[in-house]
C-alpha cells in the first residue's frame, strides 16, 4: 500500500460555500469544494477524455418524476446531491463522492481532506525520491 501524507493546500477563507478553488501540487491539479461546511477534493481530470472537470458548472443532480405510465411528469434539481459537469462534454459527477450519477463504475479520483484551524489539508501519495549513492 502506498504511503500518504497530509499536504496543506489552502486556508478556509479561500473557499466559499458552493464554490471551488483549484490548486496544483507537484503537477497534480486538485479541485477543492466547500459544501455545507465540509471540504471535498477531486482530481481536476474528467475520466471521459481528460477535461478540466473542476472548472465545470456546479449544479444539483437532475431529478425526474415519472408517472405510473412511465411518462416524465416533472424535473427538478436536488438540494442535497451536488454535481460538477465537465465543460468539455457535460459528464457529471457527485462532488462528495466523485461518482457519475448514471453509472457508479465511472468515478473521479477523490482525496481525503482534513481541516485544522484555518488550514485545509489533502491526503496525497508520498512521492518516491531517488537518492544518489
Amino acid at each position: 500500500m502506498a504511503k500518504t501524507e497530509m499536504v496543506e493546500v489552502a486556508t478556509k477563507d479561500e473557499l466559499v460555500e458552493d464554490g471551488r478553488k483549484i490548486v496544483a501540487i507537484d503537477g497534480l491539479q486538485i479541485g477543492l469544494f466547500l459544501l455545507e461546511g465540509e471540504v471535498f477534493a477531486l482530481e481536476n481530470r474528467c475520466v471521459h477524455q481528460g477535461g478540466p472537470i473542476c472548472q465545470g458548472k456546479i449544479v444539483g443532480q437532475v431529478l425526474e418524476e415519472i408517472d405510473e405510465k412511465g411518462r416524465s411528469v416533472r424535473m427538478s434539481f436536488s438540494d442535497k446531491d451536488i454535481n460538477i459537469a465537465c465543460p468539455w462534454h457535460g459528464y457529471e459527477y457527485n462532488i462528495r463522492t466523485g461518482i457519475h450519477p448514471g453509472d457508479s463504475s465511472i468515478r473521479l479520483r477523490t482525496f481525503k481532506t482534513k481541516v485544522e484551524g484555518e488550514k485545509i489539508f489533502v491526503e496525497l501519495p508520498v512521492k518516491a525520491r531517488s537518492v544518489a549513492v
